[in-house]
């Protein structure tokens, strides 16, 4: 009985990498979606089915942490790196179906490089929750974490860039307003990154 309840060591992780490798599909996706937004509903589509198997991976790790007895790190820390990591997911998403149902035909000259910032930081997340499953090797994890971060900082300076031209430039309200949401959705993407990384270190530092 007592075996049921003690999870191998590796099951939270490789839900992890799963979860991870999810968020960096979605972000290739919409990446893709920048350069064509002719396919804009069938990569809305493709995203949105990502972002349910992601969910399908989130509730898993949720079903396993209530069911475990003993954990290979705290409890919270698993509960919030599979949240932050389904947050990003949503992001994704929710950036996708506003190219959508917003009708937006034509990019702004910052979006696909926010898109790229996206993906580089959904890719060191993963590489991140990676090496997670060795903590002996604190040094390689806390470096994984401030790639993300580098790249968070990268996207907020863009994103002040991109926020100024288009209240520089751009006249029609209603496209300032879509924009500014589509905006808002990637940095929260990128932030939830950063998220997944402070938790990371946390679990490194609680364990050094």
């Amino acid at each position: 009985m007592l075996r049921k309840l003690l999870p191998k060591k590796s099951e939270f992780f490789a839900l992890f990498s799963r979860h991870a490798a999810l968020a960096v599909e979605g972000a290739q996706l919409l990446a893709a979606l920048f350069t064509d937004l002719r396919k804009v509903e069938e990569q809305a589509l493709r995203i949105r089915e990502v972002e349910h198997q992601a969910d399908d991976v989130c509730q898993q790790t949720m079903e396993l942490l209530h069911s475990s007895f003993i954990t290979p790190i705290e409890r919270s820390a698993i509960h919030d790196i599979s949240s932050r990591l389904d947050d990003i997911m949503d992001h994704i998403e929710a950036t996708a179906q506003k190219l959508w149902l917003y009708e937006v035909a034509v990019t702004t000259p910052e979006a696909p490089d926010m898109s790229q910032h996206l993906l580089r930081a959904t890719q060191a997340v993963k590489s991140t929750v990676d090496a997670l499953s060795d903590l002996r090797d604190a040094n390689r994890i806390r470096a994984l974490c401030s790639e993300v971060k580098a790249v968070e900082k990268e996207n907020d300076r863009l994103l002040r860039r991109a926020t100024a031209r288009l209240f520089q430039q751009e006249q029609d309200p209603k496209t300032l307003i879509k924009w500014m949401q589509i905006y808002d959705n990637m940095e929260d993407a990128v932030d939830r990154c950063e998220d997944v990384a402070n938790v990371v270190e946390g679990v490194v530092l609680e364990n050094a």
